[in-house]
């Protein structure tokens, strides 16, 4: 049996803050579908060079009650970046909280604006421990 994969599909409450974030994490929007008569969107967002592995952001018109819950049953979504450090500056200095800090100069965890875990690895070797990160405490959950 062929399998091929398509996506992953999370729910978001707020979509153009959501877009925001992924876009620090250098994403690009790649396709939208708009349904007035559903009253949803469908945003997919892929990294440059990877668009066949897209995130798609489903943003419901009139709400989401069950949003922002904790998502942890979701897991995590994955993504390799080339200085974990550097990523993880950038996101800081944009507000976001970086919930596992990269200690280890290789993962680090943060959270989209509805509360959705992201893995971020180093890609390659691991880079050498560096401050802040080296001492930065976990916040929250990741």
């Amino acid at each position: 049996m062929p399998l091929k994969y398509l996506h992953t599909m999370i729910r978001v409450a707020d979509l153009e803050k959501t877009m925001a974030f992924f876009e620090l994490l250098g994403m690009k929007e790649t396709r939208r579908w708009d349904n007035e008569a559903g009253r949803f969107s469908l945003v997919f967002m892929a990294a440059p060079g990877d668009e066949s592995c897209p995130v798609e952001l489903t943003h419901n018109w009139d709400g989401d009650d069950g949003l922002p819950s904790d998502s942890r049953h979701f897991g995590h979504l994955a993504y390799a970046v080339d200085d974990i450090y550097e990523t993880c500056q950038t996101l800081m200095d944009n507000g976001v909280t970086i919930n596992r800090p990269p200690r280890d100069g290789h993962m680090a965890f943060v959270r989209t604006p509805d509360n959705i875990s992201i893995e971020l690895l180093q890609a390659g070797d691991r880079l050498d421990a560096a401050e802040p990160w080296a001492s930065m405490e976990n916040t929250g959950s990741w």
